[in-house]
């Protein structure tokens, strides 16, 4: 089942913000994301908030979209009331579940809503996740109509054995047509994969790597494998059904990959991404390891406002009901402090190609920098220049330099 929100304060009803989330708002960006939690199937290793027909509880999904749009109207008023500046979205992302599992027409409504209340700032990035057996040519083209800009494919392999392991429902043959009907709607392609399922060799692994490659993707995320608590795989494992990842294995494969995507003209950007070019990298995900400001609808969705992070209720049927009764949807919030804020910033700058101002260390910290050094960990010569930049081992022990640097 989905995962358990975390605990926090009482979030008001009325979704009111403190003052604090609206100072320095004027410098940051602003980006909305839309969380849609249906899935034809739950994967095996899914741990995230979504629901098959099912689990949704009497509730309906061809009412979600209008239920995301009232949520939308309230986000606007919200901000309005709070004094946070108002900007114009600068990215807006459709995670899941599987968005595009709603007709087209629904993600067009919902992105006109976010038009309609805040704007699309000039040269927005839109982007929705798809399966690739949940969309056609047809489907892709109205996206591309309706102003999306981007899609972003589950791969995530390219041997049956591996994805019927991950519980995938399409076929390795579906990859070529899906990307091919993108690109010909005018929208930038990424494509995910997952490395270090149980009984993948390295010799499957490469042939993803071959297959993503062949699409000419503008962008790629590769992943680890992580068995989630409470998961179909966890179950497997525990009982001896599929063995446990290999973390040297994982190792093995995200250092193969990285060369093959730097050989074929992608540079990695943060740990786990790679694009073609700066204008290719998933602006939407690089807004949420710089700390900007993001409005998140749906289920189980986290906003962040100025250091105020708050989670909506998680089961579509109560969102529905706080939806109906024009309540804020959120579950609980917290309001990070300035020591926890610091140590977020140190936490995922830290993990990009951009890397981490030195300044932001304490002078005991800065005195940490040169052993991260001379252990490989961080590029020496990005610290010269006063950014903390991972190498590639410093980005197989992203959690090591993380504690080094706090001590």
């Amino acid at each position: 089942m989905p995962s358990i929100l975390p605990e926090g304060d009482p979030a008001p009803a009325d979704g009111s913000l403190p003052p604090s989330a609206a100072e320095g708002s004027a410098e940051r960006r602003f980006g909305v994301y839309v969380h849609v939690p249906y899935c034809r199937v739950r994967c095996g290793y899914c741990d995230f908030n979504t629901y098959t027909a099912s689990e949704l509880g009497g509730t309906r999904r061809d009412d979600y979209a209008a239920q995301a749009q009232r949520e939308l109207s309230f986000g606007a008023d919200v901000l309005r009331r709070a004094g946070v500046a108002e900007r114009a979205a600068s990215t807006v992302f459709f995670g899941g579940g599987t968005p595009t599992l709603l007709p087209a027409e629904d993600l067009a409504s919902m992105l006109g809503r976010i038009r309609d209340e805040w704007g699309l700032a000039p040269g927005a990035e839109v982007t929705t996740e798809a399966n690739p057996d949940s969309v056609d040519a047809a489907y892709l083209e109205r996206l591309a109509r309706a102003g999306f800009t981007r899609v972003s494919f589950g791969m995530q392999s390219a041997v049956p054995e591996v994805l019927r392991t991950l519980d995938r429902t399409h076929t390795p043959e579906r990859i070529p047509l899906v990307t091919r009907w993108a690109r010909e709607a005018g929208l930038q392609v990424s494509v995910d994969l997952i490395y270090g399922t149980p009984g993948e060799r390295i010799e499957d692994w490469d042939r993803s790597v071959d297959a993503a490659l062949a699409t000419e993707p503008d962008h790629l995320s590769a992943y680890a494998l992580i068995v989630e608590p409470g998961t179909k795989l966890a179950a497997q494992i525990k009982r001896g059904a599929v063995p446990e990842p290999d973390e040297d294995l994982h190792a093995e494969m995200y250092e193969r990959a990285d060369a093959r995507f730097a050989a074929a003209g992608l540079g990695w950007y943060e740990i786990s991404n790679w694009a073609r070019s700066e204008a290719t990298r998933s602006r939407h995900n690089l807004a949420y390891w710089t700390g900007e400001d993001w409005w998140a609808a749906g289920p189980g969705a986290h906003s962040h406002v100025g250091g105020v992070r708050w989670w909506n209720v998680k089961h579509p049927g109560a969102y529905a009901q706080r939806m109906a009764q024009g309540a804020s949807p959120a579950h609980a919030r917290e309001i990070l402090d300035a020591s926890s804020r610091r140590e977020e910033r140190i936490l995922l700058e830290t993990r990009i190609a951009d890397g981490l101002d030195t300044g932001v260390l304490t002078a005991e910290e800065r005195r940490r920098v040169p052993g991260l050094i001379a252990d490989g960990l961080i590029d020496g010569r990005a610290a010269i220049a006063g950014r903390v930049v991972p190498t590639l081992r410093g980005r197989l022990l992203a959690d090591t330099v993380v504690h080094r640097l706090l001590g």
